[in-house]
């Protein structure tokens, strides 16, 4: 699914059109472990303005609303935004937007920008051209989150090379990194 830009819309759109949970993020046991590790690796830190790139159909964002006094949702396809905004109904300080990044990255700074499962839909241009906005964007003290499966895929680039393609593009200093089985995630803070 590694498709143009202008395509992806389009292609997420479908998928969740045919199945509003396409990776079964709210029902699967694995994907419950690999939301409590996200959220665990934050420690107990609580943020004031959070950014999630590739929200999907917002259940990691329903989790993030809890600690974020604002969060910025973002997301390529209005079919999933549709669903995250109906699963984070009534949750505070949430905005989502259709968008794709880099092309179109938001403004101002954020303590937070979590990147769950999305990074390897870009090209590597791409993925570089995302950790230099995303470094740019963070607080010096902030928080940048890469989570990556690292299982099989049938993309040009696996979770493993996105997580260091992503830390060597711009000055990221990594603070914690856990392994599992089939996913990483990466903390990231940016280089002082």
């Amino acid at each position: 699914m590694n498709a143009p830009a202008s395509d992806r819309g389009a292609r997420f759109d479908a998928l969740y059109r045919a199945d509003p949970d396409p990776w079964d993020c709210a029902t699967s046991r694995y994907e419950r472990a690999k939301r409590a590790a996200t959220l665990a690796i934050l420690r107990e830190r609580e943020y004031d303005r959070a950014l999630e790139i590739g929200c999907g159909a917002g259940v990691l964002t329903r989790e993030l609303s809890r600690r974020c006094r604002t969060l910025v949702a973002l997301d390529v396809s209005e079919v999933a935004l549709a669903e995250a905004r109906s699963r984070c109904a009534g949750a505070r300080g949430v905005t989502f937007a259709c968008c794709e990044v880099p092309e179109r990255w938001p403004h101002g700074r954020f303590d937070l920008v979590i990147l769950s499962e999305v990074l390897y839909f870009l090209g590597r241009r791409e993925i570089e051209q995302v950790s230099r906005l995303a470094h740019e964007a963070l607080e010096t003290d902030g928080d940048c989150v890469l989570v990556n499966w690292t299982g099989e895929n049938d993309l040009p680039i696996c979770g493993q090379q996105v997580a260091q393609l992503f830390e060597r593009a711009a000055g990221w200093h990594s603070r914690r990194c856990r392994e599992a089985e089939l996913y990483r995630i990466d903390l990231l803070r940016p280089e002082l």
